[in-house]
């Protein structure tokens, strides 16, 4: 109800802002600019009705496909207009004697809108699928000889309900990592936003994904319910038993709190996979203790852990684990990224955010991900496929 209040609030606000601004002076821009806000609000009411009078389960992929549908209008049309309105009338009330208003507050509000309005809708229906393959070597000290060359795809956070309507796309993505032809395929979690509803079949895309010597997969912290506000811990606990069934039908194996040993000629990798429960900032970390025990000698460990500040705080010089792979920040969806610079307001979250990290002979790599979390948009934060290339130092 307070959504739709503050809707109709704007909606007439805006109107009348555009009236004021523009109807004495051109009739041509006012019809123009009256015909384009129509077009944005009728994309706004006709989501909002929809999302509001959906009646179905809270994670189905529908439902959480619009509730992203509507937060980018709100961010896009919404927000901008607001601005536009707060301008307006405060040089309209800086010139109350003379019954005017200053123009150039409004025209400013009004660049500020369309300015919005281009990078939202750039980042939504054009970054957001601009995926980038980012290609890392890793040198190992005395590597066996069996594993330089080793090539490895990390992806992560698919948040699949993103590509509910775009499933070709996701297509077109499992179709790039084959032509890698990687050695093995890991994915480091949040499959989902809410429930396992949002999985919706997608195990026939992923499935198609191959890899020399298997795919493997954690889960994250959404995957295992935590969002949902209408779960009970039994529906939780119900959530992560169909997630990990539905993960495997997509063609992974699924490490909860374990490893799994693969031969790679005379060479052995322990690849190690933690659960990840809770929220920011209280982030539930699995059993790594547990995870590790019963691994003998092996020439090369990987740990799969979805959140990224756990290397800091249970894996570096804690361990003998020599690569860490995690995703989890998306790089907040908004950022910098150049050849020689990146940033991203998620450093403030996560110190390593996105990228490859060192700590003596300890490396980790933390992906951007693949899909989109809440907001249907990335803004210069382009989605990731990682290739790391395992070489003998």
């Amino acid at each position: 109800m307070g959504l739709l209040i503050i809707l109709i609030i704007i909606e007439f606000l805006t109107m009348m802002v555009l009236r004021e601004h523009f109807y004495h002076h051109s009739t041509a821009k006012y019809f123009l600019s009256i015909i384009i806000q129509i077009i944005l609000s009728l994309a706004v009411w006709i989501t909002f009705i929809e999302m509001d009078s959906f009646r179905s389960f809270y994670d189905s992929p529908r439902h959480v496909w619009l509730m992203m549908n509507m937060t980018a209008l709100i961010v896009a049309v919404v927000i901008p207009r607001f601005i536009l309105i707060i301008l307006h009338y405060t040089g309209k009330l800086l010139r109350l004697k003379k019954g005017d208003h200053i123009r150039l507050l409004t025209n400013t509000g009004l660049t500020i809108m369309t300015v919005i309005l281009i990078i939202i809708g750039l980042s939504t229906f054009h970054e957001r699928f601009n995926f980038k393959t980012e290609e890392i070597t890793i040198k190992i000290k005395d590597l066996n000889s069996d594993l330089d060359g080793l090539k490895l795809v990390q992806i992560s956070d698919l948040h699949l309900p993103g590509f509910y309507n775009h499933r070709q796309v996701l297509q077109k993505v499992i179709y790039d990592i084959n032509i890698i032809k990687p050695d093995l395929l890991l994915n480091t979690g949040d499959f989902i936003d809410f429930g396992w509803r949002e999985f919706d079949r997608f195990d026939t895309i992923l499935i198609k994904a191959k890899s020399r010597y298997g795919n493997f997969a954690i889960l994250g912290n959404h995957d295992i319910g935590t969002y949902d506000p209408f779960f009970t811990e039994a529906d939780r606990e119900n959530n992560i038993l169909i997630m990990n069934n539905q993960i495997k039908s997509a063609g992974y194996q699924v490490l909860n709190d374990e490893n799994k040993i693969i031969n790679i000629g005379k060479a052995r990798i322990a690849l190690i996979g933690i659960v990840t429960k809770g929220r920011h900032p209280h982030m539930i970390h699995g059993d790594l203790k547990k995870a590790i025990s019963g691994l003998d000698s092996v020439d090369l460990k990987i740990l799969l852990s979805h959140d990224p500040n756990q290397w800091a705080e249970d894996v570096t010089g804690k361990t003998d684990i020599d690569l860490t792979l995690s995703g989890h920040t998306h790089g907040m969806q908004m950022g910098i990224i150049t050849k020689k610079f990146r940033w991203s307001p998620s450093k403030y979250f996560y110190p390593h955010w996105n990228g490859l990290y060192t700590d003596g002979n300890q490396y980790q790599y933390v992906n951007r991900g693949l899909g989109v979390l809440a907001i249907p948009f990335r803004i210069w934060m382009p989605p990731e496929i990682t290739v790391i290339t395992i070489k003998k130092e």
